[in-house]
């Protein structure tokens, strides 16, 4: 049994061994053709390979040949027109060479021809000199005067002749421009109002009310923005909100109403409760303090005038007035000036000084509904004053100030001297008084400086400059010639507002004695 056993084994590790035995002749058999298959499949890559290299070595060589024989073409057709080029510039180097040629011959004849009349012009000008020299002693001898002096004599009166010519051409010249005048000044006028109305609204016509923070803008806009719009509805002016921070602009003409429009939105901003209801509410509220604050200062400004009595819609147009500006000028300041002026001149001359007075205080209270009504402030002013009855002088004093009417009577007339006045004094219109002194100054030297003045004075706050001149230094020619001549100078040289007007005085005084 174990024989058997032993010898099983032995038959099984034999054949275990004839497996592996053929299994590893079997694997080598199949490594090999796995190395054969390999090498065959490298074989036929390096065969594309070598195709490939050789189909773009014969491209890359057809590409070559293409590109230079393309670069041969390009070459030969630059090379004939340089060729060309140069043909032509030969061509037309010989036809100048040629050219100048011919012209140098021509400048040589010429300059003979020129050297032939040169010559005969000389002799031709020592003649002249010869018989100049005895036409000249033949004068002499004649006139009894030598060459220098009939030529001082003849060019003295050339002189004077020319100069009344200039006069009076230079005089129709004026004529004719001074019809024009007119137009070039409205010309003027238009271009200025053009140029700086942006300015002069962007400047004088807002109000910026600062706020305390930007949450605060969209308080005041609201929902739909239904605040903003019933704030421009009742108060009657434009309310910008943009990118400034902390500030909201109110734009508006009239003065009043801004300032109302500014106090209804801060006592807003102090409540917290901003919505139309509440906007509406306050906005009453202000109005009614705004008119109660300006009947309480027209009353005032009537009492300190000592004007017995008034209607209170007029009382309350004159406190109006405190919110007018014309020309930077407060009106109620103006209307209070011209008002005592006024008085005092009336009283100096004999009239009615507290009529004169009531008369100053009205004469521009159109000024306060300008913004409200259509038409001028005379018309306005003329029409209330007929409305609540005051006097026919108050009436004319309106017209007369603005030469509408001629003044009917003193009182009329102090008026019209005060308002001039008051407009007329420097600094009332914010001009600097300094700078006015210096505009004077520049003025009356400029018209010192003139030859034959005596002397010159500014007056009428440096709008007229009068030149008083020597009789006998110049005539009424030359005093327009003058008068022009002074007025360009300051053009150019002074700044000033409006206009100045230059007037030449010639006086001439003869004085004898009886004895």
């Amino acid at each position: 049994m174990d024989v058997l056993l032993i010898e099983g084994l032995v038959v099984a590790i034999f054949a275990a061994a004839i497996t592996v035995f053929v299994m590893k002749k079997l694997n080598k058999a199949k490594f090999d053709i796995y190395i054969e298959q390999a090498k065959a499949k490298a074989k036929v890559i390096e065969h594309e390979a070598e195709v490939t290299l050789k189909d773009a070595q014969i491209k890359a060589k057809k590409d070559y040949e293409r590109e230079f024989k393309a670069a041969k073409r390009e070459y030969d057709d630059m090379l004939y027109k340089i060729e060309k080029k140069e043909k032509e510039l030969n061509q037309h180097l010989e036809s100048e060479l040629k050219a100048i040629k011919s012209e140098k011959s021509s400048i040589v004849e010429n300059n003979e021809k020129i050297k032939t009349l040169k010559e005969g012009l000389q002799r031709q000008q020592k003649t002249y000199d010869e018989k100049l020299n005895k036409a000249i002693k033949v004068l002499e001898n004649a006139s009894g005067l030598t060459q220098d002096e009939a030529q001082k004599l003849m060019l003295e009166k050339v002189k004077e002749d020319s100069r009344a010519k200039i006069a009076s051409i230079f005089r129709r010249k004026y004529k004719v421009a001074e019809k024009n005048t007119q137009h070039e000044i409205n010309n003027m006028l238009s271009n200025a109002v053009t140029r700086y109305a942006g300015e002069f609204a962007a400047e004088r016509l807002i109000n910026n009310l600062p706020i305390n923070d930007e949450e605060t803008k969209g308080k005041i806009i609201g929902k739909e923005g239904r605040n903003i719009k019933a704030l421009e509805m009742l108060l009657g002016v434009d309310i910008i909100i943009d990118d400034t921070p902390n500030t909201i602009t109110i734009s508006s003409f009239n003065l009043y109403r801004r300032a109302i429009a500014t106090k209804t939105i801060q006592d807003l901003l102090e409540d917290g409760r901003i919505q139309p209801a509440r906007i509406e509410e306050i906005y009453n509220k202000v109005k009614a303090e705004f008119d109660k604050n300006i009947l309480k200062e027209g009353e005032d400004v009537v009492l300190e005038l000592g004007i017995k009595s008034m209607h209170p819609e007029l009382m309350k147009l004159v406190g109006r007035l405190r919110y007018r500006a014309s020309y930077g000028q407060n009106a109620l300041k103006h209307t209070l000036e011209v008002a005592n002026l006024a008085g005092l001149v009336a009283g100096q001359m004999g009239g009615d000084s507290i009529l004169a007075r009531r008369a100053g205080l009205l004469h521009d209270i159109g000024k306060a509904l300008t913004h409200d009504m259509p038409g001028s402030h005379v018309d306005l002013g003329a029409e209330i004053c007929r409305r609540y009855d005051e006097p026919d002088t108050v009436i004319n004093a309106v017209y007369a100030h603005h030469g509408h009417e001629e003044p009917i009577n003193v009182e009329s007339a102090a008026v019209c001297a005060a308002d001039a006045l008051s407009a007329a004094r420097p600094g009332a219109r914010r001009e600097v008084l300094e700078s006015f002194l210096k505009r004077v100054e520049e003025v009356e030297n400029i018209s010192t400086s003139k030859t034959g003045v005596i002397n010159a004075y500014a007056i009428n706050a440096g709008r007229e400059v009068r030149v008083i001149v020597k009789a006998e230094l110049v005539n009424d020619d030359e005093a327009v010639i003058l008068a022009t001549e002074i007025a360009q100078e300051i053009e150019e040289k002074v700044q000033y507002p409006g206009e100045i007007k230059v007037n030449v005085i010639r006086e001439l005084r003869a004085q004898s004695y009886a004895r």
